[in-house]
């Protein structure tokens, strides 16, 4: 490796800022598009559906604040699980989660393009974005859809403002983030205010064929929606004072999160009902808000367009947001070894993970032609597992160096971990069950994805020279370090 790639990334994103790439995360698409989802599973229980998810993910939002102020350093749960787990596991837990991450950003650039014609024909700019037509590329006289050419632009331009600014591309999330917050609470105040929301529609709870067991799928099917915070611990060395900062902004971003779900929900059932949300499937939140918001108004035509204002940035900070996280996965792997070594390294220019994050953009792209519902559905069966392997982590760090320096530490220990684990294994469970009857197609991608990793990682082993078994020299030292400090990024040590 050349002198250039040992160089450390720079700890240049504030409190805000890691924050701000949890919630952008978060606050995506899902609560524009799978709120209509839930209603159709659990009916007006729908809003026990994200007040539960939120409750299952908090205990491995515990684990991981533990986790990243034990060891501060980038790559999020597999960092994690690479410091405790053997190498084929940690190496399988980074390989879901790269790939996860990189789904995640295929679907977040294919949700972006319909919202973003849409946004356009409102204000009479195009056609509706079933009319819209191809696009012809000069040069090679070749059309393509205009959505799929919307979807490559999106991520072509958040992967370059990634590439050469980890700064510019926090701060471009915070301010993307903090408007499609905005725009949520006009949405909610507008809401709760209007003659047309009564707590009536949450009466019966459980109308018809809906029961409790009905808050299982959807909560399952949902899941992806709480999935965000763990982005957060992937750019742990590149946060000012990260074993401080990286639980806090974990805690901030899951409660503010938790918080806008539940008003968003509600105020989408007790104006439009349960049965007009789930009719109107992933325009629901569209739906209501066109019903109870003023119309007419200068520049915004009605409430219809204010949600897909905020849809557009919504799929836009997602998409940056796992853009950020899934090449910080593989910067991570290539340096423990267990990658080429080429993803491990910085730019000696713009001092980010380069080779990384364009190689995480070519399989981004790539996934694009994977059928949407499936990608979905194994992005959440993945992150669903991650999440059972790091609150396994915490327990076995806990047993195997309980004198390891931790700023934080959770309460009840080990209950939080515990819980975590078996309340993911019940929705993995669920989730699986429901992917047998309705998406096997799913399924089948995840098996053979974590197939070609046990192939990658034989075929890595055997041309590196036992180069995947051993972490850099760069974390082995760090490793021994005595007395670390919170801007020695990566240092791993234990108390004498």
């Amino acid at each position: 490796m050349s002198s250039h790639g040992e160089r450390a990334p720079e700890a240049e994103l504030g409190l805000l800022d890691a924050t701000m790439i949890g919630m952008g995360a978060m606050i995506g698409a899902g609560i524009f598009v799978l709120t209509g989802l839930a209603a159709e599973l659990s009916g007006p229980a729908a809003i026990f559906v994200f007040a539960l998810n939120g409750v299952v993910t908090a205990f491995t939002g515990l684990s991981y604040a533990e986790l990243a102020s034990a060891i501060p350093k980038s790559g999020g749960g597999y960092a994690f699980v690479r410091e405790v787990f053997a190498d084929l596991q940690s190496f399988l837990m980074g390989w879901m989660l790269w790939f996860a991450y990189m789904i995640a950003g295929a679907l977040y650039a294919l949700g972006f393009a319909p919202n973003f014609l849409e946004l356009l024909h409102v204000y009479g700019i195009v056609p509706p974005p079933g009319e819209v037509g191809a696009v012809a590329l000069p040069v090679v006289d070749v059309g393509i859809p205009a959505g799929v050419g919307l979807a490559f632009s999106a991520v072509l331009l958040f992967v370059a403002l990634n590439a050469v600014s980890t700064a510019a591309s926090g701060s471009i999330e915070t301010i993307f983030t903090a408007t499609k917050v905005t725009i949520l609470m006009v949405f909610v105040g507008f809401g709760v205010t209007s003659p047309m929301f009564t707590t009536a529609e949450f009466q019966p709870l459980f109308p018809g064929d809906k029961t409790a067991f009905s808050i299982l799928p959807a909560m399952g099917l949902t899941f992806i929606a709480f999935e965000g915070y763990d982005l957060i611990t992937t750019v742990t060395e590149e946060v000012k004072n990260p074993r401080e900062n990286i639980p806090k902004a974990i805690f901030v971003s899951l409660a503010v999160t938790v918080a806008v779900y539940l008003l968003v929900v509600t105020v989408a059932i007790g104006t439009l009902g349960a049965s007009g949300l789930a009719e109107a499937g992933e325009a629901g939140i569209a739906a209501a808000a066109t019903e109870f918001m003023p119309t007419g108004l200068p520049v915004i035509k009605n409430g219809g367009a204010v949600i897909v204002f905020g849809a557009v940035f919504s799929t836009l900070t997602a998409l940056n947001a796992v853009v950020i996280a899934s090449s910080r996965v593989a910067f991570s792997m290539g340096r423990e070894g267990q990658l080429l070594p080429r993803f491990g390294q910085i730019h000696h220019r713009f001092g980010t993970p380069f080779i990384a994050i364009v190689s995480s953009a070519i399989v981004m792209l790539g996934s694009v032609v994977l059928p949407t519902q499936s990608a979905g559905n194994m992005s959440s069966l993945f992150f669903l597992l991650s999440f059972v392997v790091v609150n396994g982590a915490v327990i076995k760090l806990r047993r195997e160096r309980p004198n390891m320096r931790r700023p934080y530490e959770m309460p009840f220990y080990p209950l939080p971990p515990i819980l975590g684990i078996v309340l993911n294994l019940v929705l993995t469970g669920v989730l699986i069950s429901f992917l047998v009857r309705t998406d096997p197609l799913a399924l089948i991608l995840s098996v053979g994805w974590i197939i070609l990793g046990v192939i990658a990682y034989v075929a890595l082993d055997r041309r590196g020279g036992g180069e995947t078994g051993e972490p850099t020299a760069t974390a082995a030292a760090a490793d021994h370090e005595p007395t670390p400090t919170d801007s020695e990024r990566g240092a791993v040590t234990d108390e004498d």
